[in-house]
Order: C-alpha cells, then sequence, then structure tokens
C-alpha cells in the first residue's frame, strides 16, 4: 500500500515552498512566466550598462584612461599598416615600394574612415635596413566602437597587397586587433552556446529515458538564465556587466539549473517507484532534495561573491550576473518545478524510449557501477583513502610551478589570425612600436618651462637608461594641460622583457624627470603596463577571495550539517580537487605534457585570470554534490542506520544522479575545450577535469573512506557550538529500506523503526 505520509503542515522552506507550489499549481508556474517575461522586458527598457575601458583595468593603466576621459581627450584607436619588402634587394628608397606606400595611403584615405593619415616618408617610421615601413593612422569616432568600422580599412588594405605581391602589406592596430578578438570570441561563445544545450538534452534523455523528464531541467535552466538576463540589465546600472559576464553566466546557470532539476526529480521518481503517491513523493523530495538544492545553492552563491572582493570590474561583473542566475535557479527548482512534475503527473514519463526506460526499471534507484566501486572503498578504507589521495597530490605537485600571465595575441591563437602576423612582423622591424607605453602627463600648466624641461629629459632618459630605442613621441593638448607621451618598450612581445622596460620607466626615469615637477601626475599605461596592473592587483585579491569563500563555506556546511567533522571535511576535500585541476591545467598548457590530446599548444603560462576563477566556479559547483551526498547519508543516519550502512545507501542512491549531473557539466565544460582560443580551452579542460575529479575520486572514493574511519566522529559538534543557528533540520525524513553490500547485515524494515524514525 503506499505510503501517503503524516499530513502535518511542512517545516523548512524548501518543504513549505513545494508543498505550495504542488497545491497551487497554476499560480506557481503563471507567476515563473510572469517573472522570466517582465524581467525580460524590464531589462530591454532599461539596457545593459557595459564596463568601460577605463573601469577594465586598475592602477597606474586605469588612472590613465581616467585622466584622458575627464580632460575630453578621446584616446583615438590607432592603426598601423606594414609594407616590407620581401626580397632583400628591395628597400624603401625604390620606386616599387613608393608606388605601395601611396596605394595604401590612398585606399585607407578613401574609406572615409580614418584621420590623422602619416606617410612614413613623413613621420621617417623606416627601418634601420630601409626593408620596412609604417603608415599610420587613426580612426574617426568613438575609439570602443572603431571595431565595428574597420572593415573598409581591412579591405583597402588587402587589395594593395592583392596588387602589391613582391611586398607584405599587413595591418595590425586598436580597432583590428579588437575586430579579430571579438570575431573568434563570439565563434567561439556562439559555438559552446549552441552546442551545450543539445548535448545537455541528450545526456538527460539518457538518463531519464523519457523526453518530457528531460526537458524539464533544461527548459528550467533556460528560463531561469532568460530571467536573469534581464534582472542583470537592471542591476548593471550600479555595477557594470560584459558579454564575458554573460557567458560565465550561461555557463553556470545551465550547470546549476540543470543539476538542481536534475536532483529533485530524480528523488520524486524515486519516491514514486517506491510505492509512494503523488503527493507524498513530492513532499518528500522538496523536504530532502529540495533542501539539498537550497544548501548547495546558497554555498555557490557565497562563493561566487567572493569575485566581488576582488576590487576588478570584469571579476565583480561575473561574480554578481553568476550569484543572481544561481539564484533564480535555486528559487524555480523549488517553486515551480514542484508545480510542473504535479500538474504532468505521469505524463512526466512522456516520450519514452523503450530501450531506456527499461534499463531505468530495472536499475531502480541504485548505482550498480558505484555499488562494485565502493565494495572494495569500505572493505580497505585506509588503503583507498591512501591511493586516491596520494594520486591527487601527485596531480596538484605540477602547479607549484605555475606560471600566470596575460597571453599575447600569439599564444592565445597562434598564427591563424591575420592580426597575429602583422603583430609579430611590425614588433620584429619595429620593436615594441606596434605597442608602445603611454604616459599621461597632467600639470596645471602643462606649457610651463619646469614640465616642457622634465618632459624633453624624460623622453632622453627613457633611451638613455634602456627602456626604449625610440622614437618617443610626444602630443601636447594645451587646452586640457595634458600631454600623452608614446614610449615603444624594449621587449615588444616578449612580456617578461617589455615588464622590465616597463619598471625602468616607472621606478627610474619618471622620478628623476617628470617626478621633480610639482603638481605633475604621470601614469603610466598600455598593453604592457595594463596586465601588469591587472596581475598585481588580482594578486593581492587572492587571499581575502580565498578566505572569504573558504571561511564562509565552512560555516554554510557547519550549520546545515550541525557537524564540525563534516564542515572540516568537504572544505579539504574541494581543496584537493581544485589543487588536481590546477596541477592538470599547468601540465597541459604551460608544460604541453599532452597538450595535443586536447587540441592544446603549450603556451608556456595559464591565464592569469584563470586560478582565482576556477576557484571560486569549482569550490561553489563541487559544493553540489558534496551537499547532495552528505544530506542522504545524513538522512539515513537519522533514520536509524549505523554509520556504514549510511554512508553505502547515501552513495549507491546518489551515485546515479551525481554521475548524470557531472556527465552533463563535464560534456558541457569539454566543449570550451575544443574552441579555438586558448584562454578558452584553459577554462575548458580545467572545470571539466575538476569535475570529473569530484565526482568520481573524491565523492565516490574519499568521500567514503573518510566517514567510514571516522565512523560516530562525522557527527561531532563541540558543544560551544550548539548556539550556532541550526539549518539542519527541515522535515522528518522518510525510512527506507536498507541498502547493504554483499554480506553486510540487513537494517529492520522501516515499519518497524520506532514512530519518529517514519514519514
Amino acid at each position: 500500500m503506499a505510503d501517503t505520509g503524516h499530513l502535518e503542515r511542512p517545516r523548512g522552506i524548501a518543504a513549505r515552498a513545494g508543498s505550495w507550489s504542488a497545491r497551487h499549481r497554476w499560480a506557481a508556474v503563471g507567476g515563473w512566466v510572469l517573472l522570466v517575461i517582465l524581467a525580460l522586458a524590464v531589462g530591454s527598457m532599461t539596457g545593459r550598462v557595459d564596463v568601460s575601458d577605463s573601469e577594465q583595468v586598475p592602477g597606474e593603466s586605469g588612472r590613465v584612461s581616467t585622466i584622458l576621459d575627464e580632460a575630453g581627450i578621446d584616446a583615438a584607436a590607432g592603426e598601423t599598416v606594414l609594407i616590407q619588402a620581401k626580397s632583400a634587394g628591395l628597400t624603401a628608397n625604390d620606386p616599387a615600394f613608393h608606388k605601395a606606400v601611396d596605394a595604401v595611403i590612398a585606399g585607407v584615405r578613401d574609406t572615409g574612415q580614418v584621420t590623422a593619415l602619416r606617410s612614413p616618408y613623413e613621420t621617417k617610421t623606416i627601418s634601420a635596413d630601409r626593408r620596412s615601413a609604417l603608415v599610420q593612422f587613426e580612426m574617426r569616432g568613438d575609439p570602443e566602437k572603431a571595431s565595428e568600422h574597420i572593415q573598409p580599412v581591412l579591405d583597402a588594405v588587402g587589395k594593395a597587397q592583392d596588387r602589391h605581391q613582391d611586398l607584405r602589406i599587413e595591418e595590425f592596430g586598436d580597432a583590428s586587433g579588437q575586430k579579430a578578438f571579438d570575431d573568434a570570441f563570439g565563434d567561439d561563445f556562439t559555438q559552446a552556446e549552441f552546442s551545450a544545450l543539445p548535448v545537455a538534452l541528450g545526456i538527460l534523455l539518457i538518463v531519464f529515458g523519457a523526453l518530457v523528464a528531460a526537458l524539464l531541467p533544461v527548459v528550467l535552466a533556460m528560463t531561469a538564465f532568460l530571467a536573469t538576463t534581464g534582472l542583470v540589465a537592471v542591476v548593471s546600472h550600479w555595477v557594470h556587466m560584459s558579454d564575458t559576464a554573460n557567458s560565465v553566466m550561461l555557463l553556470v546557470g545551465l550547470a546549476v539549473g540543470v543539476d538542481y532539476c536534475l536532483f529533485y526529480l530524480r528523488r520524486e521518481r524515486e519516491e514514486r517507484a517506491a510505492g509512494r503517491d503523488a503527493q507524498t513523493a513530492l513532499r518528500i523530495a522538496a523536504a530532502t532534495s529540495g533542501r539539498a538544492v537550497l544548501v548547495s545553492g546558497v554555498t555557490v552563491i557565497v562563493a561566487m561573491a567572493g569575485m566581488l572582493f576582488t576590487g576588478i570590474a570584469e571579476f565583480k561583473a561575473m561574480g554578481l550576473a553568476t550569484l543572481m542566475v544561481v539564484a533564480v535557479a535555486m528559487v524555480g527548482s523549488v517553486t515551480v518545478l514542484p508545480a510542473l512534475l504535479s500538474l504532468l503527473g505521469e505524463r512526466v514519463e512522456k516520450g519514452q524510449l523503450p530501450f531506456l526506460a527499461r534499463a531505468k526499471r530495472r536499475g531502480g534507484g541504485e548505482s550498480r557501477v558505484w555499488r562494485t566501486v565502493l565494495g572494495p572503498v569500505l572493505r580497505r578504507p585506509k588503503l583507498s583513502l591512501a591511493l586516491a589521495s596520494g594520486a591527487l597530490i601527485a596531480l596538484a605537485v605540477p602547479a607549484l610551478g605555475m606560471n600566470t600571465a596575460n597571453l599575447t595575441m600569439d599564444q592565445e591563437f597562434g598564427d591563424r589570425l591575420p592580426v597575429v602576423t602583422a603583430y609579430n612582423h611590425i614588433d620584429e622591424a619595429f620593436p615594441g612600436g606596434s605597442d608602445p607605453a603611454k604616459v599621461v602627463v597632467k600639470a596645471d600648466d602643462i606649457d610651463a618651462a619646469p614640465v616642457r624641461d622634465a618632459l624633453a629629459r624624460f623622453r632622453t632618459e627613457a633611451v638613455a637608461k634602456g627602456a626604449s630605442t625610440g622614437p618617443v613621441e610626444v602630443t601636447v593638448h594645451r587646452k586640457q594641460n595634458v600631454a600623452v607621451v608614446e614610449v615603444p618598450l624594449i621587449g615588444g612581445s616578449d612580456e617578461g622583457k617589455a615588464e622590465r622596460s616597463l619598471n625602468v620607466l616607472r621606478d627610474e626615469v619618471r622620478p628623476a624627470t617628470l617626478g621633480t615637477v610639482d603638481g605633475v601626475d604621470a601614469p603610466i599605461g598600455g598593453s604592457t603596463a595594463s596586465s601588469k596592473d591587472f596581475n598585481d592587483k588580482l594578486g593581492s585579491a587572492v587571499p581575502p577571495v580565498f578566505a572569504f569563500v573558504v571561511v564562509f563555506a565552512f560555516l554554510l556546511m557547519l550549520m546545515s550539517f550541525r557537524s564540525l567533522t563534516i564542515a572540516v571535511t568537504s572544505i579539504v576535500l574541494n581543496l584537493l580537487s581544485v589543487g588536481a585541476a590546477y596541477g592538470i591545467l599547468t601540465a597541459v598548457f604551460q608544460h604541453g605534457w599532452g597538450a595535443g590530446l586536447v587540441g592544446a599548444e603549450g603556451v608556456g603560462a595559464i591565464v592569469s585570470w584563470l586560478p582565482l576563477f576556477l576557484f571560486v566556479i569549482l569550490f561553489g559547483l563541487s559544493m553540489d554534490y558534496h551537499v547532495f551526498v552528505v544530506s542522504r547519508i545524513r538522512e539515513a543516519r537519522l533514520a536509524g542506520r549505523n554509520t556504514k550502512d549510511a554512508v553505502v545507501h547515501g552513495v549507491v542512491t546518489t551515485a546515479g544522479v551525481v554521475t548524470s549531473a557531472a556527465v552533463i557539466m563535464v560534456a558541457v565544460f569539454s566543449i570550451f575545450g575544443t574552441l579555438s582560443m586558448q584562454s578558452m580551452k584553459q577554462m575548458g579542460v580545467g572545470l571539466a577535469a575538476a569535475v570529473l575529479i569530484d565526482a568520481t575520486v573524491i565523492r565516490g572514493v574519499l568521500l567514503p573512506a573518510v566517514m567510514l574511519l571516522l565512523g560516530e566522529r562525522n557527527w561531532y559538534l563541540p558543544k560551544w557550538l550548539r548556539w550556532l543557528p541550526d539549518l539542519a533540520h527541515d522535515e522528518p525524513t522518510p525510512a527506507e529500506r536498507p541498502t547493504a553490500l554483499a554480506g553486510a547485515p540487513a537494517r529492520p524494515d522501516a515499519d518497524d523503526r520506532p514512530r519518529h524514525a517514519r514519514v
């Protein structure tokens, strides 16, 4: 006979939300649809405000943009066209070379998109061997939108190349470089976004064996993303957003949205398969999986909030966008999902795939694979713990030598983009000239004699001290009392050498020249400076962000499970999986070990923003699995099982769900590992590796081994901590049949237990 359960009022937020939604099905579904529509409408009306260039980079580089913005000086998007003889016999003195220069100038001018067009014969930008020359100009209009108007100019340069085959004619600059990056970045994310949904849906079809059940998590995840897109647009008027934040929001929203629905839906189906009626099955799912969703969701939100403490605009945008989508997905999972399940009833099994459906019925709610794995783990927990932890520590060792850097264009894209080869050719012929340091000098009177003298000495000392080979160019804006000095750095595309040249400018040349004049502010920016300032700011942000995430995750685990032991082990296990992911990243992308297997290259560095980003994302997402598994173990323990039986029950009944969720995450993240940009490959491989390790080695081997060895100490809470808020109790948990390994004694049947242990 079906267990109808008690009729007392459900206790706990998740149970009450699920119960209300099941009783008011149309109100819950209608409210959700209305939320999505209103959020999108309001977001569309308000528009999204994106991070500006002056916000992008901290430190001196940020001050450069701020001074120029306040002075109303638009740092025009500069472009450079290299004209270079392919053979040794042709030089800039030859008529053919002159003709090519004239063709480039005429073609570029005719587009009507450029200004300040300069011939190399006027600016003397001709290499010492006379084989290379630079045509320089600036794009008209808003520099931030210059990449949208650069294509006619690129076409004109391409035509000049077609007519002069004996010469190399290539273009690189702010607008052309940004366009190439945007195109590659946009194509990459479009490919990932269009691939992620079909992959997730296909895996869910295999998991559930029915089309309707598979569609539910995807539909809820995508509606959560759409609603958050509108809400983020509103919030962006206070915390500015970006395309990157939007893409990461989709990635995380899909991952957690599908996970939360999967946890909830599988528990509801499991309870119905055990003979409970639809109402009781929903109530149990709400009180158990619903509660786990709330705990893991809050933990992920706390982890994402860590990015708000970096002080870096892009990270703040990503952090806020992702914590918002997690919050919306969490709310949807515990409200609209129960309503949909109540509405659909048996129709949730519609669109069954016969073979898969039969396999699901035969398999029941347990995982035979994980039952097989768990047997030796629990027979030899010490050996299992030693082998698994030793393997993860070995994987993490390469991370000790991790080198982080902002990847150069040739590291990011290789030589497959024309602008990359153009940049390299310009840098070889004119070291540092394609990407100079930019010194913005602000004074009370830029024409004052001491300021003019300091500027002259700065130009001289920059070359004399070995920071530049020149020419050092100065542009004075008298009306704004600002001067802009461009210094080609020795080192060029070699980031290490260029950074040393930058340090000479900042630490030696500037103090001895511009620094001697009172009232002069002279921050130094440019690409090399931006990279250095970003890395310095990021490095200073790592300790507080790590501390915030770890401490708050620890407190949430402590209050949710009322166990100091579980809180400590959850943090240690998560750190192990993150460390192993770091080690894999370093081995593959820095040292090139097995890089070909993922279509990558050993670029010698990990992109600087990735370690902190991965830590926050992985620490949050891995808590999904941990909370779900430990909640089931704790549930069995409260129902009267001993620790070993509870661990066995918790792992084998959740392993199928955790494995399914992990497979979806790994598949989606792996898509990013197939993209063309090295930074996207690194992100995809790092996320996929960590999730795979977390769902298998951590949850399937280390967690049960550790919990078995600790025994009753798993539930230890010192008296002096019992004042903490109790987030553990939601609703009396349902008693379930024991799940024992071969040879383990069976527990009494549920109906033989005391009244308080049954629903």
